[in-house]
């Protein structure tokens, strides 16, 4: 086996309280009942496409809710402040979900205060999900109604999945 190491390549740290250098970006909201939006907010502090991966840390706004999903690669992350539901589990600070390639989760809503994450990709870090009545079932019973995504860029010319509702054998990944 040969060594890796690649000349003046150094690491790159990133601090999510501080916006100066990668900013938080919305990438998904809500309207709801009482007229208030609320949001899921991003900070990208790695996204490379050779070999592809993601990590960021995640904010989610109060009550947010995002749909049942997988992605088309091994997805881990860890609850750092707040709470949310996943499907019917209650998951708090410190609470590390491994989602296998193939496998979905969700839906999910995010508690009183809202919920902060650290989640890596590990490969296309785009979702898919096949069950669009549990999000319309989730939104009713909360009173939501889901705004559209904001835009964001994804890198590679990848294409944005987050609406898309398919079995995830009918989407074509990378």
């Amino acid at each position: 086996m040969t060594n890796p190491r690649i000349l003046g390549k150094t690491p790159r740290f990133t601090d999510r309280y501080d916006d100066s250098d990668v900013p938080w970006i919305p990438v998904r909201s809500q309207r709801n009942g009482d007229g208030s939006e609320s949001h899921v907010w991003e900070k990208w502090v790695a996204f490379c496409v050779e070999p592809m991966y993601l990590a960021l840390f995640a904010r989610w706004d109060a009550g947010m809710i995002v749909r049942k999903h997988g992605h088309f690669s091994p997805h881990v992350l860890i609850v750092l402040e707040g709470e949310f539901r996943c499907g019917e589990r209650l998951c708090g600070p410190g609470s590390h979900i491994e989602l296998p390639l193939g496998a979905d989760f969700g839906p999910f809503v995010a508690g009183p205060t809202g919920v902060h994450l650290y989640e890596v990709m590990m490969g296309d870090p785009r979702s898919w999900s096949d069950d669009p009545e549990a999000m319309s079932r989730t939104l009713a019973e909360h009173g939501v109604t889901q705004l559209p995504d904001p835009h964001i860029d994804l890198p590679a010319g990848l294409k944005d999945l987050r609406q898309v509702y398919e079995k995830a054998e009918e989407i074509e990944p990378l």
